[in-house]
């Protein structure tokens, strides 16, 4: 401050100015950095540069740039997943039922954690599940129906290695890795994965019992060989000991004599003694042998039983499950030839209710023709619908005649006989009115006109009265008598 004037320098106010903005700018700046937890990546998305959508951060911090950048977290807490998969198709067409338990999270490494910045950001954790879900399930199928039962009951190490490789590509495509695979136990419908553990043990019994028996035999085997050692040692024995009486006491015959009675009466013993162990010892060999034989024939029935759930089980999985295959197939089969003679039969019907509707819709075409041709007809001859309908019967005439001779045209007539006595009234024979008579039974034109209701016009004729008919019969037949062989009436005659 001047103390002359009292007033700030300019120079030091705008070193407090540019302070101030200094600061403030650096409490902005501060204020937009942002840093990552362990737990978490920091997502920089918006204009980040490189060509790239978004920017993963692990650890440390980002600076985010206003109105250009904005930031959202991923978490990394592992996510523990229940696949209970039931009914999965092995290599052997064996359905096994798999629960197993999946942990999975989201990958640090920079290709993954790219893929999982593009993909699940902004999903809840259940959506993620569920999508991992998915995959899982699908990858887990494709790897039981890669392997047999055995290979995945027995090497359960390779059977978690084949799921690991089959799924943690396809989680890697959506940001995702497998951290822990666990396989509770598995089962299956048709019980084989049990009957495997029951031959197993089958097995190990059988050979625990041959083991058992072999032992058996070698302790009776070796206990008889002493019992047998033993006693040909004192029978050697004893009789050495009566060699060197009978030479040290060679004088004393008496004594001698009794020695020897004494001698026999030991070495009978000894043998005696020396055949009962022998009968004991076969006696025990045989059961030792009987012993062993039955042991071996039980593990023989077992191994026979345990081969014939085998053979059943395969033949199950072999014949019967193809041939149940094979009946749905027919079944489908069936069913889709059955709808398709359904569909057709509707086509058919279809087809024919519109060949019937355009047959109808044609001859009331041809009806409304003629109605309105009739109708013309009818305005031409005045209104005179009687008029109409002689012109009409006029135009069919010449088929009417057509007709009348075609009826006598191929008429044939093998023979007449005529019996003529001639006529007193000199009109002619007989024989000339019986032709004449012929041709009048072809219906006249007139009768035919008078039936159809129509009256025909004067220079065709008319109709004669009855009374007059009556008249020229009886002039006509006044004279003599005539008979035919064939005759003929006519319904009347037209007189010109």
């Amino acid at each position: 401050m001047d103390e002359v004037t009292g007033e700030v320098p300019f120079g030091a106010l705008a070193i407090v100015a540019a302070v101030v903005i200094f600061v403030g700018l650096l409490l902005y700046l501060a204020s937009r950095y942002r840093r990552c937890p362990s737990d978490r990546i920091l997502v920089v998305y918006g204009r980040v540069g490189g060509g790239q959508s978004a920017q993963c951060v692990h650890g440390g911090g980002k600076l985010i740039l206003p109105l250009i950048q904005d930031y959202a977290y991923l978490s990394l807490t592992p996510m523990t997943i229940g696949i209970p998969l039931q009914n999965a198709l092995s290599q052997q067409n064996i359905r096994i039922n798999v629960p197993s338990t999946f942990t999975v999270g989201i990958s640090t490494q920079p290709e993954t954690m790219m893929n999982a910045a593009e993909r699940l950001l902004g999903l809840a954790p259940e959506q993620i599940e569920d999508m991992a879900r998915e995959i899982i399930f699908g990858q887990l199928r494709l790897t039981v129906a890669s392997l047999t039962i055995e290979q995945i009951n027995q090497d359960r190490e390779s059977f978690l290695e084949s799921v690991r490789k089959n799924v943690e590509p396809e989680l890697n495509k959506v940001g995702l890795y497998l951290i822990n695979v666990n396989i509770t136990d598995i089962t299956d419908e048709s019980d084989y994965i049990e009957s495997i553990g029951k031959k197993a043990a089958s097995e190990a019994i059988n050979r625990a019992k041959v083991d058992v028996a072999e032992q058996d035999k070698v302790g009776a085997i070796g206990e008889s060989d002493a019992t047998r050692e033993r006693e040909v040692r004192v029978a050697e024995n004893l009789a050495a000991a009566e060699k060197g009486k009978k030479a040290a006491q060679a004088d004393e015959r008496v004594y001698v004599q009794g020695q020897e009675a004494v001698a026999i009466e030991g070495e009978n013993t000894s043998k005696a003694s020396i055949a009962d162990y022998n009968a004991q010892l076969a006696v025990k060999e045989s059961e030792s042998l009987r012993l062993g034989e039955v042991a071996k024939r039980e593990a023989e029935a077992e191994i026979q039983k345990a081969q014939y759930k085998l053979v059943q089980e395969r033949l199950n999985a072999t014949e019967v499950a193809p041939q149940e295959i094979q009946k749905r197939k027919i079944e489908i089969a069936a069913e889709a030839e059955a709808e398709k003679l359904r569909r057709e039969a509707r086509g058919q019907a279809d087809a024919i209710l519109a060949r019937y509707q355009a047959e109808a819709q044609g001859t009331r075409e041809v009806l409304n023709a003629k109605a309105e041709g009739y109708r013309a007809l009818v305005e031409s001859s005045a209104n005179d619908p009687k008029a109409a309908a002689t012109l009409l019967l006029i135009e069919k005439m010449e088929e009417i005649v057509g007709k009348q001779v075609e009826a006598i045209q191929n008429l044939k007539i093998d023979k007449i006989t005529v019996w003529d006595s001639g006529n007193g009234n000199g009109e002619g024979s007989s024989t000339a009115n019986f032709l004449s008579g012929m041709v009048k039974s072809i219906p006249p034109l007139q009768d035919l006109a008078q039936m159809a209701g129509v009256e025909l016009p004067e220079f065709l004729g008319r109709i004669a009265d009855s009374a007059q008919l009556s008249d020229g019969k009886k002039s006509s037949n006044g004279g003599g008598s005539s008979s035919t062989g064939v005759s003929s009436t006519g319904q009347g005659r037209v007189q010109g």
